[in-house]
């Protein structure tokens, strides 16, 4: 079962390895990258969790969002780029718990590439495979098609979307696993609200303690990229925290 926190590994570089060795002592037990050097570092991922205990999620990138450090042959056909992909995230991080599609390349829909590409996931060696990045149109097209349904759906999750309602709401009907990243650093405005600070301070817990709470109370898996202690050590404690039914109605836009 996807942990209810996982560890995010994007723009950390040369801080990659020390900062996932510090989450997991921290207590974190599942751990989010993608073989996309661009972004992350895989291989310094792998370094960190080699011969731990936890749930490990790369991603499959499109060469439009990768640099020149790439993990396949630009010039292979999409499914032989999956696999290759793959093979080198299992190579990185010496286990793969669950595999998703970084993003569709298409704003709406799924393309005739995707649609490749995901039918190249599900004949991976994974448990579990999801996407990333996608409306609530996108889940819906990929439920019809696919043979392998998505296991989970990770969003960037805006405050102002009515904290991607539309598309957890077909998460929460189909039984996939909604995943919601960058709940901080997308809603700066909104968790600067008083309503939210006064939640805080009837806890006794920071703003993203409750956000974190909130989060977790409607039913999501929370991504965080921390790179304090103490923050890691406040995140995971929010789990401990309890809102009522009248202050999860405060974050509603």
């Amino acid at each position: 079962m996807t942990p209810s926190y996982i560890y995010g590994t994007a723009w950390k570089e040369e801080r990659t390895q020390p900062l996932v060795e510090l989450a997991l002592r921290e207590g974190f037990r599942a751990i989010d990258t993608a073989n996309q050097r661009r972004h992350y570092d895989e291989a310094a991922v792998g370094a960190a969790i080699r011969g731990a205990d936890v749930f490990v999620q790369p991603k499959f990138t499109y060469v439009e969002s990768q640099d020149s450090r790439l993990p396949y042959d630009p010039r292979a056909d999409y499914p032989t780029q999956v696999r290759q992909s793959f093979q080198s995230s299992l190579e990185h991080l010496g286990r793969i718990d669950c595999y998703l599609l970084h993003g569709p390349r298409t704003r709406a829909g799924f393309s005739a590439i995707d649609r490749d590409v995901w039918q190249a996931m599900e004949e991976l060696t994974v448990d579990k495979i999801g996407v990333s990045n996608v409306t609530a149109e996108q889940v819906e097209t990929l439920l019809k098609f696919a043979e392998k349904r998505p296991s989970v759906v990770q969003n960037r999750c805006f405050a102002q979307t009515g904290w991607d309602r539309d598309v957890r709401d077909v998460c929460r009907r189909e039984g996939i696993t909604y995943q919601g990243f960058s709940l901080l650093t997308a809603n700066v405005r909104e968790l600067g609200h008083p309503r939210i600070r006064t939640i805080a301070a009837r806890h006794h817990a920071t703003v993203p303690q409750i956000v974190f709470a909130f989060a977790r109370q409607i039913g999501m898996t929370i991504l965080t990229g921390t790179t304090n202690a103490q923050h890691m050590r406040e995140d995971l404690a929010s789990a401990n925290i309890k809102l009522s039914p009248e202050e999860v109605l405060e974050f509603e836009p």
